[in-house]
């Protein structure tokens, strides 16, 4: 899925209709669950950084800022897939299962891990972003994309790819310590349910890894 495209919120329940799922894992641990399902909307608190790091700090409120402005962009409310997916088991009496890291563990890593080279490159291209976007958009093949249907493969390989050159850091604690989380925890989830099927809803940027992952017996 992507987590503002309003394609993927309509494909949760195409997809669970048609393939009748006994279990609905998603993308989410119970602080961001209780989050989505929360009327009162929480954020990240100045005393979250005591807790988080000042580097995990800062990029929560960073990230939640794009992705809030994104979501606007579109008109859908960031993780409304995930929602929907967590809507659909209640109302037809599914197990829910959540097989991501817990928020607060990835977010401490992140200040742990974030070197100075990466905050100088981080700083540098916010600079080039807000300076020059329709270049930077043009650079990485953006430009015009549609914020309400989830990006190409090839897209999302391209900035996998990109991030884990400048960002090695961060693609190590964002994306591959929290794929091996999943794979291991949607593995667990499959031996200990032989007879059921199983739903796995996660953003398009896990899905490769876990695919791979998933069905590596080792």
């Amino acid at each position: 899925t992507s987590h503002i495209a309003s394609e993927s919120v309509k494909a949760i329940e195409n997809v669970a209709e048609k393939n009748k799922p006994d279990i609905i894992a998603v993308e989410l641990d119970p602080q961001r669950l209780h989050g989505l399902l929360s009327k009162q909307k929480r954020r990240v608190s100045i005393s979250d950084m005591f807790r988080i790091g000042l580097g995990g700090y800062v990029f929560a409120q960073l990230g939640g800022f794009v992705q809030r402005r994104l979501g606007s962009a579109v008109g859908v409310e960031p993780g409304a897939e995930m929602l929907a997916a967590v809507k659909y088991a209640q109302k037809n009496s599914l197990r829910l299962a959540l097989i991501d890291q817990d928020i607060a563990i990835t977010l401490r890593r992140f200040s742990a891990s974030f070197g100075l080279n990466e905050k100088w490159n981080f700083f540098v291209d916010i600079i080039k972003g807000v300076l020059m976007p329709r270049a930077e958009l043009r650079r990485y093949g953006l430009e015009g994309i549609d914020l309400s249907k989830v990006p190409e493969k090839m897209l999302i390989k391209k900035m996998i790819l990109h991030v884990r050159k400048r960002y090695p850091s961060l693609y190590r604690v964002l994306i591959e310590e929290r794929n091996k989380v999943m794979i291991a925890r949607l593995k667990k989830l499959a031996e200990d349910n032989p007879d059921s099927t199983i739903l796995a809803v996660v953003g398009a940027g896990h899905e490769e890894a876990l695919r791979k992952g998933v069905m590596d017996n080792d």
